[in-house]
């Protein structure tokens, strides 16, 4: 399973119709673009593909519409987690994961628990889970970090537990993870910004968000970056370090479904609080894509 789930991840986004109604044509064409453009595995319904406003009925419906498109082609892991942690357990038992290989559950948010309150947490999901787990840190978003040695106890306790997608972006912590983690568990980028960097410390690849946008460029350099060309992975990273940026200007995904909607893959449209990316970024968002797939960025 390790080795399936590795290198680069996508984290799809949700397209919606103008109706804000699932758009599943779209989302079958957006899983054929990076299917065809190299990445190595779909993560479906995580942050990125709006899960906390969408429906038990809608979130069913898009993991069977991926299931679908895919055709057995990529790996599949699904976005399971939340801040109530029996609630989660029952969605674990209620989702059908026909075609899905593991679950990505992120850490609870607003509560704050302790780290005690994490492990407990993790270790009752890992109890109850039918998939093997990987455990979301994203500190920006839950207003908690994940500790290091939270997530080595949870590593030696939970014999399901795959790895960690940590998206805190502390170098230093992730180094840490990378070092002292048992063989087997997997230190996974959970920014692009840190791809790289994570690949060249020892660490198993990226969830992305821009490498549905640019799904042969990204999926290239961090396959550098894991057989060892470091020097052409970081100049790879350095020439689309200003798009990563450009992109999470005014939120995610909102920025990701511009650039996708400047290739006709979807629509720009995303659900309420959120709202879609002004047309100032979507032009410069369409003049760097050109210099990228041109070769000129």
């Amino acid at each position: 399973m390790n080795e399936r789930i590795k290198g680069t991840g996508v984290a799809l986004v949700t397209p919606f119709t103008r109706d804000l109604e699932p758009d599943l044509e779209a989302l079958s064409k957006l899983v054929e673009h990076v299917v065809s453009g190299g990445v190595d595995y779909l993560v479906v319904l995580g942050t990125t593909g709006e899960s906390a406003t969408l429906g038990r009925a809608e979130k069913q419906e898009i993991f069977r519409a991926v299931a679908r498109a895919n055709r057995g082609r990529l790996p599949l892991v699904a976005g399971i987690g939340g801040n109530h942690t029996a609630a989660v357990v029952a969605d674990l038992a209620e989702t059908n994961l026909e075609g899905y290989e593991a679950i990505l559950s992120v850490s609870p948010y607003y509560n704050r628990p302790t780290q005690e309150g994490i492990f407990r947490h993790f270790k009752t999901l890992s109890e109850n889970s039918p998939l093997p787990l990987i455990l979301y840190n994203v500190p920006s978003r839950t207003a908690s970090n994940v500790l290091p040695e939270t997530v080595l106890r949870l590593a030696a306790s939970c014999g399901n537990l795959l790895g960690i997608k940590e998206a805190s972006g502390d170098m230093a912590q992730i180094e840490a993870l990378i070092r002292e983690a048992p063989e087997g568990f997997m230190v996974i980028s959970g920014d692009d910004l840190t791809a790289v960097p994570t690949v060249l410390a020892g660490g198993a690849g990226v969830i992305s968000v821009l490498a549905q946008g640019i799904p042969g460029p990204f999926s290239r350099m961090i396959r550098l970056a894991m057989q060892g060309g470091a020097r052409e992975a970081l100049e790879a990273h350095h020439r689309i370090e200003p798009l990563v940026e450009m992109l999470f200007r005014e939120g995610n995904p909102a920025g990701i479904k511009a650039l996708l909607s400047v290739q006709q893959i979807c629509q720009p449209w995303v659900r309420l609080p959120l709202v879609p990316a002004g047309k100032a970024l979507q032009d410069d968002l369409e003049a760097f894509l050109h210099r990228i797939l041109s070769g000129k960025g």
